[in-house]
């Protein structure tokens, strides 16, 4: 397997991409916490003294996918074109699935803007959280769907 991330002294690079076409390009990369169900439940109905949880998450979530090249050595500076920050939830489970979609028309991919928006919308759940809870848990952070670009389509979601 080789990674082209390096040059041929092993010298980390960011990789050439001026002679790639530009094309849409869609990411989806979800993550997920698990915490108290009743601090889920004060999420969801208001209470929790930091304020509106899910409508700050989804900003930071939106300006994480913005900074990705500032957060990310080798990652290249990108024009976001949309990016999404959904959630679902189970309230009797106390799980929440944060959810980024992310689109740009370039010649790279946006699979690291749509992670690191979903990881930092689940960091900023914890951290609005963690004065009820804490004890909790973000459990994974992984790429769902991507397109775009000579390597086609990736979906998790309908097995490898």
């Amino acid at each position: 397997m080789e990674f082209n991330h390096f040059n041929e002294q092993g010298h980390a690079i960011m990789v050439d991409v001026s002679a790639k076409q530009t094309t849409m390009r869609t990411a989806i990369a979800s993550s997920a916490l698990k915490m108290q169900p009743a601090v889920l439940a004060a999420v969801l109905d208001g209470s929790v003294s930091k304020g509106d949880v899910l409508g700050v998450a989804r900003l930071a979530g939106i300006m994480a996918a913005k900074k990705t090249s500032e957060l990310i050595p080798l990652s290249h500076p990108l024009s976001l074109h949309a990016v999404y920050i959904e959630f679902d939830w189970d309230i009797e489970a106390g799980t929440v699935q944060v959810e980024s979609t992310v689109r740009a028309f370039e010649r790279t991919g946006v699979e690291m803007e749509a992670m690191v928006a979903a990881s930092i919308a689940a960091l900023t759940i914890y951290d609005m959280c963690k004065s009820r809870d804490k004890g909790i848990v973000i459990k994974e952070t992984l790429l769902l769907y991507k397109e775009g670009g000579k390597s086609g389509v990736y979906d998790r979601r309908n097995g490898p």
